[in-house]
């Protein structure tokens, strides 16, 4: 799946709007092939992303879970730390 697509369940406070939107649109890309599709193309997509977006906002908010809510910037650092080890340059 899309590197950039992030888990937004269980987050204190609860993802944004504007974040499911924006997993949305990265996954219809992903699906389509397309970062920007043509003119042609142009409305299915935008419906696309508006279906992915509503039916992403109802799955993140009706998922219920005994664990205790995300920090996102203890899991940004958690990120961080994983990209450093992936990227690290050998010795």
């Amino acid at each position: 799946m899309c590197r950039s697509i992030r888990t937004l369940a269980n987050f204190e406070p609860p993802a944004t709007d504007e974040e499911i939107r924006a997993a949305s649109v990265q996954f219809v890309r992903k699906l389509s092939g397309a970062s920007r599709p043509s003119r042609t193309n142009d409305l299915v997509f935008d419906r696309a992303v508006e279906e992915v977006t509503a039916a992403a906002s109802r799955l993140i908010r009706e998922l219920s879970t005994s664990a205790p809510p995300r920090n996102r910037e203890v899991e940004a650092r958690k990120a961080q730390e994983r990209a450093r080890e992936r990227y690290a340059r050998p010795a």
